[in-house]
């Protein structure tokens, strides 16, 4: 006769089984935890980046919901006037944003600024570049062309891209919209704290250019900013008058200075010099409180540039496969 099984060694047979359970089978049932997804929801920062945002206040992961703020502060969108060729040049300019170090954490209860960077072309006619930006937009996403327009410089660029910009944007409008080329390095967070504070409507800060007895007629072309209405403007009400003069032709930052002093637009005007400058022939001129620093048009300049910012060394990441000079 087979005796009798009791119930604690039934538990015992089934304690294995419990255990197999636990280890590999409800691991697999669960959703994909946020810091190990390979969804898109992981990604927060890393898609900003690739899209052409820049936060000037970057974090490795989102705040806490409690800390977060409850709105952006503003919101500029910085168009760098280039060429379809200059592919390294954008690789150079994308990194320039993208390793600026993060500024320190602004005061409580003030929310952070949107910055969103996009290269600006007139439309591509070369089939060869048209391919390869066709590939550069889908892996970047920063990409913005102009189809109403031949490629230039003081051809009427400046006005389409500006011109346009309400109309691409109407769903969501910025507050400031600048125009900047791509031999000037930007330092976002320093431009971000010039703005902050300054009127919504009827503005223009640059470097402002003397001239006529007047302190600044017009910004220089290096880097300009406009407030959402002026750009608006330029693309409504001021068109006729600034297609009837052809005033679309010329030294583009001076045009853009002539329209607005005709029509009496931008009065709130701001001179950011000497923290928005040229760099001399020597690259010794470069200032801690730089805003933006231009004529960086080859990569030595742009070296410089680096190792004086300390673009990149400040928070790398230690390696034994890197070492630096």
């Amino acid at each position: 006769m087979k005796p009798p099984t009791s119930t604690a060694t039934s538990y015992l047979l089934l304690a294995p089984l419990a255990i197999l359970l636990l280890v590999f089978v409800l691991p697999s049932l669960r959703p994909w935890s946020r810091a190990g997804s390979s969804s898109d929801d992981g990604l927060g920062v890393l898609c900003a980046r690739r899209a052409g945002f820049v936060d000037v206040v970057a974090a490795a992961a989102p705040p806490p919901a409690e800390t977060r703020p409850l709105a952006e502060s503003f919101s500029l969108l910085v168009g760098v006037l280039t060429m379809p060729s200059r592919r390294e040049r954008r690789d150079i300019v994308r990194m320039a944003y993208a390793l600026q170090p993060a500024p320190a954490a602004e005061a409580e209860g003030v929310a952070r600024a949107r910055v969103d960077v996009r290269f600006v072309f007139c439309r591509v006619t070369d089939p060869v570049d048209a391919a390869l930006v066709a590939v550069e937009s889908q892996r970047h996403g920063d990409i913005l062309v102009l189809d109403d327009c031949a490629e230039n410089m003081n051809d009427g660029k400046t006005y389409a891209y500006l011109s346009s910009v309400p109309r691409l944007f109407a769903a969501e409008p910025y507050d400031y919209v600048m125009k900047t080329d791509d031999d000037t390095y930007l330092r976002v967070a320093a431009l971000a704290g010039e703005l902050r504070g300054k009127p919504r409507d009827d503005v223009y800060l640059g470097y402002g250019y003397a001239m006529g007895g007047q302190p600044m007629p017009f910004m220089h072309g290096m880097g300009y900013v406009v407030s959402w209405d002026v750009a608006a403007w330029v693309a409504g009400a001021g068109a006729d008058g600034i297609l009837a003069r052809n005033d679309t032709r010329g030294p583009e930052d001076l045009m853009v200075g002539k329209w607005l002093n005709l029509a009496g637009r931008g009065k709130n005007r701001y001179d950011l010099k000497p923290r928005m400058y040229d760099l001399n022939w020597d690259m010794d001129n470069f200032r801690p409180d730089t805003v933006a620093v231009h004529m960086l048009k080859t990569n030595q300049r742009w070296a410089a540039t680096f190792r004086y910012f300390n673009v990149v060394t400040a928070g790398i990441t230690p390696s034994e496969l890197y070492h630096r000079p």
